[in-house]
């Protein structure tokens, strides 16, 4: 499992903590020490039963899959606007 680190520097001691918990951070001398550092504190929370990893279900609408008939009929949307948007732009620009 992936999870997102924020290194940032601060008069020359780097902080590393996991995206969306401020709470879940340590510092180290080097942006490496940094990682390692909140990796194990991580590593020891979910060990303890602090931390708690869950499987996400499938997305939610409105991230569904587009059926091969919607993709027909939204290229056709796609292709209606954009000649749309070329003659409009042939008025405005004339060469």
């Amino acid at each position: 499992m992936t999870f997102p680190i924020l290194v940032t520097q601060t008069n020359g001691t780097f902080t590393a903590s996991v995206l969306g918990s401020p709470a879940m951070a340590a510092d180290g001398a080097t942006k490496e020490g940094a990682v390692a550092a909140v990796t194990a504190r991580f590593r020891a929370g979910v060990a303890a039963g602090e931390v708690v990893l869950v499987d996400v279900p499938d997305p939610p609408l409105p991230f569904r899959p587009v059926s091969p008939e919607d993709a027909v009929v939204l290229r056709e949307m796609c292709a209606e606007i954009y000649r749309e948007r070329d003659a409009q732009k042939a008025a405005e620009f004339p060469e």
